[in-house]
Order: structure tokens, then C-alpha cells, then sequence
């Protein structure tokens, strides 16, 4: 019996210790919870990441661990976060702060009932780590706050934050619609319109589209053979010319969606104007050095001019007496046309002098400028070089070269466009795409760090950049295919 006594005594006593034990994995167990709780899940993405095709398993095994140790190291630092209504940009900064950048730092005021929501205010060395915010993100500016006014919101190429008090210059709400039907070469919105859109596909098909809710396909016009290489609206939307590398120059009627005039040529055809006063002449730059003035409703020639090299790119202004093209070769020529007769006349040209001469692949022209009160051109060439002249008009289009932009080089003739004017305070903006995949804003007032906003969605290089009539739409098309349309934010 005293075995058996000190049996249950010792069974009693297990249950005692097993009930403490229990009592500790417990604790242990809630502790590892925790602790896996903390965990990001950018873990698991790392050790899924593939490696290289000729990379080694034992090197492949190496990188997954590492990535991983670094993933979990950076979920402990992320506990500390607060967001306090600060973006992405604030966020990566404090990720990426300095060991023990604390005792760097000066103590904050308070905050009050009238900053409150806003920035607190730092004076350390680092205070610019938490005084930057991406455009990308416009909730600030969806929702009208006073905090947007106060807080900078615009990052440069190298992502360099600028200083408070600056207000934003291009958000937007996301992407609006996305059409892949095709592989888009070229892209416009129609004359004093909103909603309708068209692009030029590599195939030799013209889709027009609708960006109105809900977005949709209203026409493809098929006639080319081969790549369209421009089009343009007539001035009431009701025909579309094209031309193509097979060739030819088409007229559309969009209303039946067919093609009432075909014109034969015998070099590739390269870009299209309808004139903006006349909309019964077309003139049309090719890849043999000229521009043919024709009368589209006859489809005959009236005029031709001769120029160094193949025109690659033209735009007239807003009177219809001056055309400004660019060549092959990085030219700009301003050239004057009769407007009832169509006669064209050669007047100026700039030549460029960088050593690489490089196609033209921009050439917009804008009545009014905040830098120059008065009219302007920007042309864009394939090397990524950016250019911005004024126009004196009195002396037959005179361009004078304003600022310059190199952007990175490039392999695609990628296109840039004006950016709608936001008031009479602020610089001037422009829009390019890029090979990076993104669309890129650009200030041409700020001499260092000209970007102050990117578009990020596109897979693939992206060539071509429109704005509608309404300025709250940006259309954007990349090397495969894919056309985005971005709504804008709107501003107060």
C-alpha cells in the first residue's frame, strides 16, 4: 500500500509538473505565435523566388535563406511603423533610417488641434526622411485635406525627396480602362472631345474606342497592310486619316466606318496633319525627304516641299500658316502654308548639334507657354533628347531653343506630349514615355531632378502618351500592346 501510496503520490505530482509544463508550452506556444504573427509574409515569396537558369543549386539554396533572413528582419523593424497619414515614400524612408538614427533626431512639437493630421515638424539631419510623399497616392487629394497643401509630394529620378510646402502637380485616381485588343503603335483622343480615343496598331488596324462608362470598341478599320504609322481627327470628329508603311494614305469615314479615299504613294508615309482652319487639306510627311499637301476629297496632290531627310514628325499651329516637322536626321524645320491655297514654303531650320543624329519622333505644338508667354513647340528625338523652343510667329515661325532635357537613351521612337497647364504659379510640365516601363512627368523649370511623378502599370517599354480634350484623362500604349487609360485626380 505505501508503494502504491507513493505512487499516486508521484502520479499526482506528474499531473502537477505535466499541468506546469502544459502551462509553459502554452506560454511558449503563444510567445511562437506571436512571434510568427510578426513574420511577413514577403518571407515566403522569397524562398519561392526562382534563381537563375545557370545558377547553381547550392547557390540558389544560399540566396532563398538570405532573402529570407532579410525579409524576417525587416517584419521587426516594420512593428515600430506608424503611419499617422504618411504615404509610401515616408515608409521605404523610415525602413531604410540609419542605425540608431534616434539620438540624431531633435525632439518633434506637439501636435495641436491646428496641425493636427499634418507632418510633425523635425529639424535633425534626417527630418526629410518624413517629409516626402508619392503622387501616385492621391488620397490627400481626393479628399480635398488641408494636410496636402502643407506636405511635399513630388520625388525626382533617384526618388530624392523634396522639401515640405510644395503642393503636387499630376496625381491620379488609378487606372480608368485598359484596351488589349491589338498591338498599339500610335494614340490619340479626338478634337474637343473626352471620350473617344484611337490608336494605330502595328497589323495596319485603326481601333476607336469609347473611355466613357463603360468603355468600349466602337470601330476597327481595317485597309492597311501594314504598320499605321500616324492618323489624326479632322476638326468635328467625323473623319480620320491614316497613313501606313504600306504606302498609302487613307481617309475614314467614323460615323459608317469606312474608307472613302485611298491615296497611292511611292514611299512609306510616316505621319499626317489635317489642316486645322481647312480641313479639306492633308498634308502628309514621308520617308522620301517631303511633305505632300493633298486635297482629300479629290485626292489630289497640291504641293510638295523638299527637305533634308525623310520627315518622321509634324504638327501645325493654331492659325494653319506654319508647319513644324522633324526629319531623320534630328532636324527642325518651320515651314509656311497658304491656307486657301495650301501652298508650302520652306522657312527656318534648327539643326541640333549633337554628334548622333537621331529621328524625331515628338513634334507638339502649344499656343501659350508660363515660360514664354507665347507659343511653343516640343520635340522629343529617339535618343532621349528633349527639347523646348519658342516660336516668333512675326518672323515665319523662328524657333529659339529654351531648355533642354537628356533623358536616358533609347532604342523605340517614344513619344512626349504637353501637359495640361495647371495655374499661372506653377512650371511646365511635360509627359514622355519611357523603356523602364513607366510614364514619367517632367518639369522643365527645375534644372536638377526634373521628374516629379511616374505611372506605373505597363509591362513593357512605353511609346505613346495622349491627353483628351477635358485634361482628365491620359492615355498611354506600350511596346506590346496594352493602351491604359489613367483618370486624373481632380484639384481645387
Amino acid at each position: 500500500m505505501a508503494e502504491g501510496e507513493i505512487t499516486n503520490n508521484s502520479s499526482k505530482e506528474g499531473v502537477n509538473e505535466n499541468k506546469n509544463n502544459k502551462s509553459c508550452i502554452n506560454g511558449t506556444d503563444k510567445t511562437s505565435e506571436k512571434k510568427a504573427s510578426m513574420k511577413d509574409p514577403e518571407t515566403f515569396c522569397c524562398l519561392l523566388q526562382p534563381g537563375n537558369a545557370d545558377s547553381s543549386p547550392d547557390y540558389i539554396g544560399i540566396r532563398r535563406f538570405l532573402l529570407a533572413r532579410k525579409a524576417e528582419s525587416s517584419s521587426y523593424r516594420r512593428l515600430d511603423w506608424r503611419c499617422k497619414g504618411k504615404g509610401y515614400v515616408a515608409y521605404r524612408n523610415y525602413m531604410r533610417r540609419p542605425r540608431k538614427w534616434e539620438k540624431l533626431q531633435t525632439p518633434s512639437r506637439s501636435s495641436t488641434p491646428g496641425n493636427s493630421g499634418l507632418w510633425n515638424s523635425r529639424s535633425g539631419s534626417f527630418s526629410h526622411l518624413f517629409e516626402a510623399e508619392s503622387l501616385n497616392s492621391s488620397k490627400d487629394q481626393r479628399s480635398g485635406s488641408v494636410a496636402s497643401t502643407n506636405r511635399s509630394s513630388s520625388l525626382s529620378d533617384s526618388d530624392r525627396p523634396r522639401q515640405r510646402g510644395v503642393e503636387p502637380a499630376y496625381s491620379f485616381v488609378g487606372m480608368h480602362c485598359i484596351f488589349d485588343q491589338c498591338k498599339a503603335a500610335v494614340l490619340k483622343f479626338g478634337h474637343m472631345s473626352s471620350d473617344l480615343l484611337a490608336y494605330g496598331t502595328s497589323d495596319g488596324t485603326l481601333v476607336v474606342c469609347s473611355v466613357s462608362d463603360p468603355p468600349s470598341v466602337l470601330k476597327q478599320l481595317n485597309g492597311h497592310s501594314k504598320d499605321v504609322t500616324d492618323f489624326d481627327f479632322s476638326s468635328n470628329n467625323q473623319y480620320i486619316a491614316s497613313s501606313s508603311k504600306d504606302k498609302t494614305v487613307r481617309v475614314w469615314e467614323l460615323s459608317k466606318g469606312l474608307c472613302i479615299r485611298i491615296i497611292y504613294e511611292v514611299s512609306p508615309q510616316l505621319c499626317i496633319r489635317f489642316h486645322p482652319v481647312n480641313n479639306n487639306f492633308l498634308s502628309v510627311g514621308n520617308a522620301n525627304k517631303e511633305i505632300t499637301v493633298f486635297n482629300f476629297s479629290t485626292g489630289r496632290i497640291i504641293t510638295k516641299s523638299n527637305f533634308d531627310s525623310e520627315v518622321s514628325s509634324m504638327d501645325h499651329d493654331h492659325t494653319g500658316q506654319l508647319i513644324f516637322c522633324g526629319d531623320a536626321q534630328g532636324c527642325i524645320y518651320s515651314a509656311s502654308m497658304e491656307s486657301r491655297t495650301g501652298a508650302l514654303s520652306r522657312s527656318h531650320r534648327y539643326k541640333s548639334g549633337n554628334k548622333l543624329k537621331c529621328p524625331v519622333a515628338t513634334v507638339q505644338y502649344r499656343s501659350f507657354s508660363l515660360m514664354t508667354k507665347g507659343p511653343v513647340l516640343l520635340t522629343c528625338t529617339q535618343d532621349g533628347s528633349l527639347s523646348f523652343f519658342s516660336i516668333n510667329l512675326e518672323s515665319q515661325g523662328y524657333l529659339t531653343l529654351r531648355c533642354s532635357l537628356k533623358l536616358t537613351s533609347r532604342i523605340h521612337p517614344i513619344r512626349a506630349s504637353f501637359c495640361p497647364l495647371l495655374s499661372h504659379d506653377k512650371g511646365e510640365y511635360i509627359v514622355a514615355g519611357s523603356e523602364d516601363t513607366h510614364v514619367n512627368f517632367y518639369d522643365l523649370t527645375r534644372p536638377k531632378h526634373t521628374c516629379v511623378n511616374k505611372l506605373q502599370g505597363h509591362g513593357f517599354p512605353v511609346i505613346g502618351v495622349a491627353w483628351n480634350h477635358g485634361e482628365n484623362f491620359l492615355a498611354s500604349s506600350d511596346l506590346y500592346g496594352v493602351v491604359i487609360v489613367w483618370k486624373r485626380a481632380k484639384t481645387k
